[in-house]
């Protein structure tokens, strides 16, 4: 697992041992931030990456020129990867670490008038979380109007076309992953 672009390229990130995280494969972070760098300028856009694990797409933003990024984790076990990871790319600075559940930090991001730019959700494939979090977001301020929500699941999952303000623009498939690309209408 390495950084792709920009200012950390070819930096290799750290990965837990086992299955317990599935970091974002290299192919399908390729095709995603393809996707994304045609709708968007990362210079100085404010990240959430929801499901963090490692931090890798939480990076690759950052190492493309994202001012900041809020990193979600549960995961008592990731922790000390994700903040390895963030030392060793972004030293001490441009991110904080919300280690709690995702549904609970969104409400705590809203709470304190924090508002993103993009957010990454990428919970482990079997989670329980998408409807949950899905439906935080899209009736929250979390996200920008305008601003773009990635999701990457098993393709074999189905995603409703909108939540509250989130609305689906664009669906790809990359093997067992999908990628499904949500924008926030204004309210």
């Amino acid at each position: 697992m390495r950084v792709i672009a920009g200012s950390f390229r070819g930096k290799k990130l750290s990965s837990p041992q086992g299955v317990a995280t599935r970091p974002t494969s290299d192919r399908v972070k390729e095709a995603l931030f393809s996707i994304l760098n045609s709708r968007l300028n990362f210079t100085d856009i404010r990240v959430l990456d929801i499901c963090a694990g490692t931090g890798g797409l939480g990076i690759e933003a950052i190492s493309r020129g994202a001012r900041s990024c809020c990193f979600v984790e549960s995961g008592r076990s990731v922790i000390s990867i994700l903040n390895k990871n963030l030392i060793d790319t972004c030293g001490n600075g441009h991110y904080e670490i919300l280690n709690m559940d995702a549904v609970e930090a969104i409400r705590c991001c809203a709470v304190r008038g924090n508002q993103f730019d993009l957010a990454f959700f990428d919970p482990p494939y079997s989670s329980d979380l998408y409807l949950a979090v899905l439906n935080v977001i899209g009736s929250s301020t979390v996200l920008l109007p305008g601003s773009i929500l990635t999701i990457e699941f098993s393709i074999r999952n189905r995603l409703l076309e909108s939540y509250g303000c989130l609305k689906r623009f664009d669906r790809r498939e990359y093997g067992e992953t999908a990628l499904e690309f949500f924008t926030m209408e204004e309210k």
